[in-house]
C-alpha cells in the first residue's frame, strides 16, 4: 500500500523541523559564545574582581562533591575492576600504567566536568533565568547597560578557571582511589606502583587535560550562560532552561572529549604504548 503524497509530505516535513530545531539552537549557541569571548578580549579589564567571586563561589561548591566522587571512581572502577583482572594475571602494579589512561586523560576530567556542569552551571543557569524573568537584564539593557559584559563574561571564565584548577584535584583524588585499590586491596608493591605511573606520564598528558577541562569549562559556561539569558514563561521555563541546559553540556562535553581525544592520540602516537 502506498503511501499518500500529502501524508509523506508531511512527515518528511515534521522530521525536517524537528532537525532544524537543534541545529539552529546549536548555531544559536555557537554565536552567543563568539560574543562572549569577542566582549571579554575586546577589552579585557573590569569584570576581574566579579570573576574572582564567582571563582570562590563555584569552589566552596564544588571541591568535596569531587573530591568524593573521583576517589570513589578511581577506587571502584579502576582500582577494584581493573585490579581483579590484573590480580589474576599477577601484575597489579600494572594499575600505574592504567591509571594514566584512566584517571590523567578520560575518567578525571569526565568527572571535573559533569560536577562543575551538574553544580555551578544550573546555579548559573538558574540565576540568570531568574534575571531574565524578573526583567533585571530588560531594565540593564534599558539603563544602557551591558548585561553580556556584566553578567555573563565574568561567569564564563570563571568556568573555564574552575574546571582547570578542579581537574587537578580531580586528577590527584583519582590516582588515591587507584592506589588504594591496588597496594592495600590487591597487594601490589607501592613503589613499581608510582614508578609505572609517572614512567607512562608525560609532559603533553598534563598539559592536555588542564586545556581539555579548561575548554570543557568554556562549553559549560556558554551553553548554561545563554539557555539562562534568554529563558522566557516564567519559574517553569527557568526550569525548563535549566533541565536543558545541563543535558546540552554533558552531551557537547562528551562529543568534544571524544574529538580531543582522537586528535590528540592521532598527533602523538608515542601515548598508545605503555612501558
Amino acid at each position: 500500500m502506498s503511501i499518500p503524497t500529502a501524508g509523506a509530505g508531511g512527515f518528511v516535513r515534521r522530521w525536517r523541523d524537528a532537525a532544524a530545531i537543534p541545529l539552529s539552537d546549536a548555531g544559536d549557541i555557537v554565536g552567543f559564545g563568539g560574543k562572549v569571548l569577542w566582549s571579554a578580549i575586546r577589552h579585557p579589564f573590569g569584570y576581574w574582581g566579579e570573576v574572582r567571586n564567582q571563582l570562590f563561589d563555584a569552589l566552596r561548591l564544588c571541591w568535596f562533591p569531587l573530591l568524593i566522587s573521583s576517589t570513589a571512581f578511581g577506587l571502584g572502577v579502576v582500582g577494584i575492576q581493573a585490579g581483579n583482572l590484573l590480580a589474576l594475571l599477577g601484575v597489579p602494579e600494572r594499575l600505574g600504567s592504567l591509571m594514566v589512561v584512566g584517571s590523567v586523560r578520560e575518567f578525571g576530567p569526565w568527572i571535573d566536568a559533569m560536577i562543575v556542569a551538574g553544580v555551578v552551571g544550573t546555579a548559573m543557569t538558574a540565576d540568570l533565568g531568574a534575571r531574565r524573568t524578573r526583567e533585571e537584564i530588560d531594565a540593564m539593557e534599558v539603563l544602557g547597560v551591558d548585561a553580556l559584559r556584566t553578567l555573563v563574561v565574568p561567569r564564563v571564565i570563571a568556568m573555564i578557571i574552575v574546571t582547570a584548577l578542579m581537574d587537578m584535584v580531580s586528577l590527584a583524588c583519582g590516582v588515591i582511589g587507584g592506589y588504594i585499590g591496588a597496594v592495600p586491596i590487591h597487594g601490589a608493591d607501592a613503589a613499581s606502583f608510582f614508578q609505572l605511573f609517572f614512567a607512562n606520564s608525560t609532559t603533553i598528558d598534563i598539559w592536555a587535560t588542564v586545556a581539555k577541562t579548561a575548554l570543557f569549562g568554556l562549553i559549560i559556561g556558554v551553553v548554561c550562560s545563554y539557555k539562562g539569558f534568554t529563558a522566557s514563561g516564567g519559574p517553569v521555563g527557568v526550569g525548563r532552561a535549566v533541565n536543558q541546559a545541563v543535558v546540552i553540556a554533558f552531551a557537547a562535553t562528551w562529543i568534544f572529549n571524544a574529538v580531543f581525544t582522537a586528535i590528540l592520540l592521532g598527533l602523538n602516537p608515542a601515548m598508545q604504548a605503555f612501558k
